[in-house]
């Protein structure tokens, strides 16, 4: 296809800014809006900033756009898109050869997160025995799970609710639904300092089933779990139920963050904009938690991190394996891991950096803690990708040589809670100094030595 010409390319950009200013002046929009100035002020933030002038509606159109669960009705979905189906009329679910167990597998969703407010990625699998000469169009039963996965949720909650609508709706012999359910974690400035290889990411399955799948240990579910791990997934822990109250992070995390009554009060404005009960049991420590996260974002003081504060608390050997000597006196530093806050939408982005440099004795001058340490400060800010390279790069340039070469490669929250829903889609970037910056050889030869770990590891 040929390149736009102007007056569409215009047209085009048009049509973008209407589709963003869809809840631009809805009262729950303009007290989300007002709530997220105040947190950005709570981090030392300047709201008129370049960057995050329009963070408040972003924030505020995410949230709303993620939580619209809570205007829809099931109901709506199901009725109409229940079909008649020969073969049906014992209501065993099995008469004709034609009624059984009907799966769809693999639904990408996301959810925000009741106990902390941060968004986790769900894979949906739902399964349904026909009965009473009736079926659904199958893509209502990821319809249905959107509905209750756009509402602030608990992973054995959302299994509950979608299973419980479907039964309902449908009135079938039996429902199934596994979910496996990925939280980011919840590093504090100081913990990512004393264990530099915590994991980015916490798992969990959870279960839920009716008629004749409400026993854990009927065919029914081994039909069920077997054509799942026909198609690779594993789901070998699927029973039995998990407790929601150690699924997420913040459950466990440190001391409750540098937080205000103003902070929490905005906390609390906001559930009630998206239609909840702040008082809902599941809820009421829900604004500490989230502030536990947020306020390990506020602006702090390089020197102060850099100036002995990093050596005395952290491990000073170097993690096996990680500094690489290459030929022609590349060394690198590779899988310093990061946690970072989206100064764009306020939504968690974490992975690795990988930093490239020139040493002709093969070794680092100042050993892999402290680069590990620019790595942490850096990423504890509100950030975007792009500046958090070139900050790293500038920065150990000072100590590393001038000819450095940094790869960060990071998963975006913001990439699957936005409507995008992009699940497994992963950011690179890249800024080069001194020698990289001219030598495509030497670029070349540090970007094959880079690892494929941090894909494997997602």
């Amino acid at each position: 296809m040929g390149a736009l010409d102007e007056g569409h390319y215009q047209a085009e950009i048009g049509n973008e800014v209407n589709f963003e200013l869809g809840f631009e002046g809805q009262p729950e929009t303009v007290a989300i809006e007002d709530a997220v100035r105040v947190l950005l002020q709570g981090l030392g933030e300047d709201v008129n900033r370049e960057g995050i002038k329009k963070t408040p509606f972003r924030v505020a159109k995410a949230l709303r756009q993620g939580t619209i669960g809570y205007k829809q009705k099931v109901n709506d979905i199901i009725h109409g898109a229940l079909f008649p189906e020969a073969g049906l009329e014992g209501g065993s679910g099995q008469a004709g050869g034609v009624g059984g167990l009907v799966i769809v597998r693999d639904l990408d969703l996301f959810t925000y997160c009741e106990s902390c407010l941060l968004p986790f990625q769900v894979k949906c699998h739902v399964g349904y025995v026909p009965s009473g000469k009736r079926v659904i169009g199958l893509s209502k039963l990821s319809r249905v799970a959107d509905v209750f996965a756009k509402r602030l949720q608990s992973p054995q909650r959302l299994a509950d609710e979608v299973c419980t609508a479907l039964q309902h709706g449908i009135k079938p012999t039996g429902v199934a639904v596994v979910l496996q359910c990925k939280h980011i974690t919840f590093p504090n400035f100081e913990s990512a300092f004393l264990n530099s290889t915590s994991q980015g990411w916490v798992r969990m399955i959870a279960t839920s089933g009716s008629g004749v799948f409400e026993d854990q240990d009927a065919d029914a579910w081994t039909d069920f779990l077997s054509l799942l791990k026909f198609r690779g997934i594993n789901v070998d822990n699927a029973h039995p139920r998990p407790s929601d109250q150690s699924w997420c992070p913040s459950q466990s995390c440190g001391r409750p963050g540098q937080a205000n009554s103003a902070m929490t009060n905005v906390v609390l404005s906001i559930l009630k904009s998206l239609g909840e009960d702040p008082l809902r049991e599941e809820l009421v420590g829900t604004p500490s938690r989230f502030l536990k996260w947020f306020m390990n974002f506020r602006n702090s003081n390089l020197e102060m991190k850099l100036n002995g504060f990093v050596r005395s608390r952290i491990d000073t050997r170097s993690l096996s394996g990680q500094t690489v000597n290459l030929k022609d006196g590349i060394c690198s530093e590779l899988n310093l891991l990061f946690w970072s806050q989206c100064e764009h939408h306020l939504l968690p982005f974490q992975g690795v950096v990988h930093i490239g440099y020139h040493s002709l004795d093969g070794v680092n001058p100042v050993g892999r803690p402290l680069v590990q340490s620019v790595v942490h400060f850096y990423g504890f800010k509100l950030q975007v990708q792009e500046r958090l390279t070139r900050q790293i790069a500038e920065t150990v340039s000072s100590f590393l040589g001038e000819d450095i070469i940094v790869v960060v490669e990071a998963n975006h929250t913001c990439m699957i809670s936005r409507g995008i829903e992009k699940f497994g889609s992963n950011t690179a970037t890249f800024a080069v100094l001194g020698r990289f910056s001219t030598d495509p050889a030497a670029r070349a030869k540090f970007l094959q030595s880079l690892p494929d770990s941090y894909s494997a590891g997602k």
